[in-house]
């Protein structure tokens, strides 16, 4: 399959390649994601997370990207709550290979049924941003009704398959908007996210037309 990675920590952003990897399989409590639409945040390469796994061995060659949208394709042993064919959105684990790529491995646990109505697109650019907010605002936070609130910055998320349904039908209805900029390709995704200007909103990378 296609996919970005990353080997040279010291090379940052630009060291990312367009290459050829092994499709994955799927581990217990795994599905396999065709991904259609995959979000990426610029900080990836400066996170320990990239280059080594929770032992801190060496991981490399890593794939890029956590945010997803897609199709499962095949589920692993012991796996519930999800079926084959179904449209999710979801977060990648940090410490596993990534979503810049035409199939991942994740945890049914971090994915989240996504309704036919929304598109792969949007629903690529919410987990990220989504659960951060929602996180920072109720669940850390405590907002209430009528309450103000000013955000200077947020970072830091886990992913949450009731919260994520919960934005997503936020999409749905209208009370949540995205902040979509670029939209790229896979074969083009190498510039698209080492861009030589600064753009607005989030870029979005198309794996599947």
């Amino acid at each position: 399959m296609k996919a970005i990675v990353v080997t040279d920590q010291a090379a940052g952003p630009a060291g990312m390649k367009l290459v050829e990897r092994p499709e994955p399989r799927a581990a217990i409590n795994d599905v396999i994601v065709q991904i259609h639409a995959s979000g990426y945040v610029p900080t990836e390469t400066e996170w320990p997370s990239t280059w080594t796994d929770r032992r801190d061995r060496d991981r490399t060659p890593s794939i890029l990207g956590h945010e997803l949208a897609g199709v499962v394709t095949a589920l692993g042993y012991g796996t519930t709550g999800l079926s084959l064919g179904q449209r999710v959105v979801g977060l990648a684990d940090w410490h596993r290979d990534g979503t810049l790529a035409e199939y991942v491995a994740i945890e049914a646990r971090n994915l989240a049924p996504l309704p036919g109505d929304v598109d792969f697109t949007v629903g690529a650019s919410l987990p990220i941003s989504g659960l951060t907010a929602w996180q920072g605002l109720f669940q850390h936070g405590h907002l209430q009704a009528g309450q103000s609130v000013l955000a200077h910055g947020a970072a830091g998320v886990e992913s949450d398959r009731a919260e994520l349904s919960e934005i997503v039908q936020r999409v749905r209805d209208g009370r949540l908007r995205t902040n979509i900029g670029t939209v790229s390709t896979l074969d083009n995704a190498v510039a698209a996210l080492n861009p030589t200007e600064r753009h607005r909103g989030k870029t979005i990378i198309h794996v599947r037309p």
